[in-house]
């Protein structure tokens, strides 16, 4: 699946970088805790979470995030939006929260980004 799919499946709205939705998907990691984000997180993963400052567009480009997805209809400011979109990393929102986002993704395809490291 790829980030177009996820927008879709999640019925997410594009905050940001529509052009970069061709991206894979092949990893995903859902948290709230950047420190729990940092230690586990490989690159090229989908983060669902629901942070919306700026220390989660930090995080997400420290790890090499594919994507970041917001739930609960969280967005992050202007701000935050115009520097992922300046360092081209997808921001989208949901409605969604992150159990049922989880799932969704889970059954088109997306797995852990721990099992990767099995």
């Amino acid at each position: 699946m790829n980030l177009r799919d996820v927008k879709e499946i999640l019925n997410a709205e594009v905050l940001c970088c529509e052009d970069l939705l061709d991206r894979e998907v092949k990893t995903c990691f859902a948290c709230d805790l950047i420190s729990e984000m940092l230690l586990h997180v490989q690159s090229n993963t989908l983060l669902v979470t629901s942070l919306t400052n700026a220390h989660i567009l930090h995080a997400a480009q420290v790890m090499d995030a594919l994507a970041v997805v917001f739930v609960a209809g969280k967005r992050p400011d202007a701000t935050v939006i115009k520097k992922s979109e300046q360092s081209g990393l997808p921001l989208m929102t949901t409605k969604k929260l992150i159990f049922e986002c989880c799932g969704l993704l889970y059954l088109n395809g997306a797995r852990d980004s721990l099992e990767e490291c099995d």
